[in-house]
């Protein structure tokens, strides 16, 4: 995958907020990675601050959505994986700020 189709998958996921904290999933680190397949498949691995999160059909949906208006994805597939466990060092400097967590 080029690097101008992970940029703007990953663009795409900043418009993915999460309903509970009010930060894109990309700030609040989320994402582990993005790719597409030889078939045009984008695949996100990606996981939740939570398990058992009660929004994670809504936020995989919204992933869906924000991705399906790239034309070079014929489809999306979401991973959510457990490991390694999200933490609050993943975010990003600005989500830290926004929810007032020291840096």
């Amino acid at each position: 995958m080029d690097q101008q189709l992970h940029d703007n998958m990953m663009g795409a996921l900043e418009n993915v907020i999460d309903p509970e904290l009010g930060i894109d999933i990309v700030n609040l680190g989320l994402i582990y990675g993005v790719d597409r397949d030889e078939d045009g498949v984008g695949h996100v691995t990606m996981t939740l601050t939570a398990m058992g999160c009660p929004l994670a059909a809504t936020i995989e949906q919204d992933v869906k959505r924000v991705l399906s208006d790239l034309p070079e994805l014929n489809d999306i597939e979401v991973h959510i994986v457990w490991s390694p466990p999200w933490t609050k060092d993943k975010m990003s400097r600005y989500a830290k700020i926004a929810l007032g967590i020291p840096d």
